[in-house]
């Protein structure tokens, strides 16, 4: 893509301008795949010291909210961009479309046809077969103005006549066998209410709006590659000499993932998730619930680039960059998730001590804080097991284990409820073995813990994929979710907890990375586990070396 930019500057071809924008339909909520493309487009103008547009291409009033345009204009300065005062709608446009079209009718490239959709789609044939003109094909200029006039004027129902480009039913290229230029639509739009029942087509109206604002490259999917010609044939007869050229890319495909507008939208509506933001939403909103930052995800659009060629990129890739930007940053305070009590037998009663730690080891910068440590405190219930298994280095009956700088602890007895469930473990500890003290003893295991006198209660969302793993393409992909992608558990974490906010960022020591959800409050606490702490990207990486 810079290729072809450097050859255009090379060449003065735009006076060695580069001007992009973003162009997003306002029907749905944008999704990681649109943060390529912003990426991108607003990339390439500040690496080129050229402008960026952002342009909703807004005709198509009856899948359009002002609701999608203020979620846009969020998650594009949310990413770090800014388009100043350089904002436009398909529809400022709409009456320069309307005359541009009624040029084409005048030069006889552009007729009023009659068929239902479902017969101009049987008349276009197919790859081994033309397509059949239209019986209306060759209507005279003055009836097809006086036609599309009446279109305007709300003389016909919807779906009764359309605008088509008179260009080649035989063309090799099926975009071009003769495609719908306007279409009758009677639904009031979200800027222009009722003024207007006929709306452009996206392929004609792309084009001139890229021409009304001078746009250099027009940056668009590689689904769009077989529609250039027609970007071009539209552009023909516009008065402008110079005219923007389209460039495709790869859109971005990730395993796990949905991708696809229509299919977002069919998981809100169907409630299979609480809404665009749901954390587990691929969708640029749920990313930021979810705990993303904008730094991790244009770092994660920079390492997938930009190729001509489509592919599926590891959904893991994305975790990594995720990690990589809150690894030096989030602090690790102990978190407890699914917790089971300890009681310090030997520990005196009412007496408990202050311990400092580290607030991220690999950042000094970070400084200490200080925790407090008593006789009871509260344990991973998996980091206890009854019958301990082989290399089971955690706590067991009668094994040792150290609390994460405090003391080394041993499991005496254990007391259960009548269902047989562990609800109290029994310890004894090594006064002489805290941390820092200079002890030589040594155990395997290290445990986190909490102080149970000053716990806070958390609630703690463990996200998982959305998509089962092995996701079969010929089957529905709402029959494809994954039932466990959210479990909910009832955590126990440091005191200094209490005073988290919405878009804390954190590193729970041992469990993974978490982020305070938007509707978490003082009174209730919720956390969202952005991901865990296993990086299998970067472990598939150096396995490929």
């Amino acid at each position: 893509m810079e290729a072809v930019i450097n050859k255009d500057n090379e060449e003065g071809t735009y006076g060695n301008r580069v001007h992009t924008r973003f162009p997003p339909e306002p029907n749905g909520y944008l999704h990681i795949g649109h943060a390529k493309s912003i990426c991108l487009n607003f990339g390439l103008g500040l690496a080129y010291g050229g402008l960026t547009n952002l342009r909703f291409d807004d005709t198509n009033p009856t899948k359009e909210d002002v609701e999608y345009v203020k979620s846009i204009e969020e998650d594009v300065k949310w990413l770090g961009f800014s388009w100043g005062d350089r904002k436009f709608f398909a529809s400022d446009y709409f009456d320069t479309m309307y005359e541009y079209a009624k040029k084409l009718i005048t030069l006889g490239k552009a007729y009023v046809d009659d068929q239902t959709a479902d017969e101009i789609h049987r008349h276009r044939g197919d790859f081994s077969t033309p397509g059949i003109d239209s019986p209306y094909r060759n209507r005279s200029v003055e009836e097809n103005l006086a036609l599309f006039a009446a279109m305007k004027e709300g003389k016909f129902g919807d779906g009764e006549k359309v605008l088509r480009a008179k260009i080649n039913m035989a063309d090799p290229n099926i975009v071009m066998r003769d495609p719908v230029l306007y279409r009758i639509v009677h639904a009031e739009h979200h800027r222009t209410g009722t003024q207007w029942c006929i709306y452009p087509m996206y392929d004609f109206a792309h084009p001139i709006e890229d021409a009304i604002e001078r746009i250099t490259h027009s940056i668009c999917t590689l689904e769009f590659e077989v529609h250039r010609p027609l970007y071009d044939w539209i552009l023909e007869d516009w008065e402008d000499t110079e005219k923007p050229r389209q460039i495709e890319f790869a859109r971005l495909n990730m395993t796990n993932t949905v991708m696809s507008k229509r299919k977002l939208r069919a998981l809100v509506e169907n409630g299979l998730v609480s809404g665009w933001d749901d954390p587990r939403m691929p969708t640029i909103s749920g990313l930021r619930r979810r705990g993303y930052t904008p730094e991790s995800i244009r770092d994660f659009c920079q390492r997938i680039g930009v190729a001509k060629s489509g592919s599926i990129v590891d959904s893991a890739l994305l975790e990594f960059c995720i990690r990589e930007d809150l690894k030096l940053k989030a602090p690790r305070p102990m978190v407890v998730i699914d917790p089971v009590k300890v009681i310090i037998d030997n520990y005196p009663v009412g007496q408990s001590e202050v311990l400092t730690l580290e607030n991220n080891p690999e950042n000094e910068t970070m400084g200490t804080r200080e925790v407090t440590f008593s006789r009871e405190l509260y344990i991973e219930r998996n980091d206890f097991m009854e019958v301990p298994i082989k290399k089971f280095f955690r706590l067991a009956p009668d094994k040792e284990v150290r609390l994460k700088g405090a003391y080394i602890i041993k499991c005496e007895s254990i007391v259960k409820d009548e269902a047989g469930h562990i609800i109290e473990i029994h310890c004894s500890y090594d006064p002489e073995s805290k941390s820092g003290t200079g002890c030589t003893k040594k155990v395997k295991g290290i445990l986190h813990w909490v102080d149970a006198n000053n716990a806070v209660d958390i609630e703690a969302r463990l996200y998982e994929h959305l998509l089962k793993e092995d996701v079969q393409e010929n089957l529905d992909f709402l029959d494809q979710i994954n039932q466990d992608s959210l479990t909910i558990h009832q955590a126990k974490g440091e005191a200094f907890l209490a005073s988290t906010v919405p878009g804390d960022h954190y590193q729970f020591m041992r469990q993974g990375y978490y982020v305070t959800d938007i509707d978490s409050t003082s009174n209730h606490i919720i956390v969202n586990r952005i991901v865990g702490l296993r990086d299998s990207w970067a472990k598939k990486q150096k396995n490929n070396k």
